[in-house]
């Protein structure tokens, strides 16, 4: 995730939570640049070792300091969830949570996992989601976990249930991801959100194999939250899933992001954000993504607002 504060540059970490500060230079991002990239991989690159060692990396980054003001007045749309092949049952957690394991089962120990990638001649971890699409191989995550000042990342894999060095459901590649217009212009911080389209596995579409979570966009503020991920900084260290849940509120500093208590630490990005989310079945309503957090206000999350520009991308992934 990123952190940053209000005086001089912002460090970016592709999946961590990092300490900065904000800067008023601008990217050198082409205006026009892409908002999606066809996805270059290395056979047999992620063997349990590299997924283990893969950490948050500390990266400079400048974001613009323009803002790009979220359309909330737009009517609701909401897509709901695609249930897998088998269920898990799943035992009540704590309401409200800081940060902690999540120890129950359900459809979200399946639909969420760790995201891979190359990141130039390093590697680096997210966190991800799958979630109800046409194609039914749609995931999505951060923007700074697929581009990041204007490189995508290679080598970009999803493991659903991540655990430790292994992948019980497989390793899914990406054969194309996308951002918003917004992050892969200028990553615009209100609108950190990023996809990725899947390949087959087995004969199955990623849904099919784990199930999927639905998605809610213009849905508002204020609302019970409930976000996941697999932090891999001190204190955690990638190997759990972890979850915090609590009233959310609207960021009132430098974005128009929704804003969680929450300890995750490097490593979450990307990890869904839930409303309506149901602990006996480990399903919910997505409505944002771990995304960053102010080094001055510790232990407080923020993720994007799901608007008009993040389902213009997901409509560019789920039909790609």
């Amino acid at each position: 995730m990123i952190r940053h504060r209000t005086a001089a540059s912002i460090l970016l970490a592709a999946g961590a939570l990092i300490a900065g500060t904000l800067t008023a230079a601008t990217p050198s991002i082409a205006a026009d640049a892409p908002a999606s990239f066809r996805q270059q991989h290395t056979q047999g690159f992620w063997t349990a070792e590299r997924m283990r060692s893969a950490t948050p990396l500390d990266v400079t980054a400048v974001p613009g300091t323009a803002r790009t003001q979220v359309a909330t007045a737009a009517a609701p749309t909401s897509i709901p969830p695609t249930a897998s092949s088998s269920a898990l049952a799943a035992s009540p957690a704590a309401f409200p949570q800081a940060g902690g394991a999540w120890t129950g089962a359900g459809a979200v120990v399946k639909t969420s996992g760790r995201v891979f990638f190359s990141m130039g001649d390093r590697t680096a971890s997210c966190s991800g989601d799958s979630i109800t699409s046409a194609n039914g191989s749609t995931v999505i995550t951060a923007g700074h976990c697929v581009k990041y000042q204007g490189a995508w990342h290679t080598n970009w894999v999803f493991v659903p249930a991540y655990n430790n060095g292994s992948a019980p459901y497989g390793q899914w590649s990406a054969t194309k991801t996308f951002a918003t217009d917004q992050w892969a212009a200028s990553e615009d911080m209100n609108m950190d959100v990023g996809l990725a389209v899947v390949a087959p596995l087995n004969g199955l579409t990623l849904s099919q194999a784990v199930g999927a979570q639905g998605i809610l966009f213009n849905g508002g503020y204020n609302k019970k939250m409930y976000s996941f991920g697999f932090p891999a900084a001190a204190p955690y260290d990638g190997t759990k899933l972890v979850y915090c849940s609590g009233n959310s509120g609207k960021d009132f500093l430098l974005t128009k992001d929704h804003g969680l208590a929450c300890n995750m630490t490097g490593g979450s990005s990307g990890g869904p954000w839930f409303q309506d989310f149901n602990e006996a079945t480990g399903l919910g309503t997505q409505v944002s993504v771990n995304s960053f957090g102010y080094t001055f206000l510790p232990n407080r999350m923020y993720g994007p607002y799901f608007g008009n520009e993040a389902k213009a991308a997901y409509d560019k992934a789920q039909t790609a």
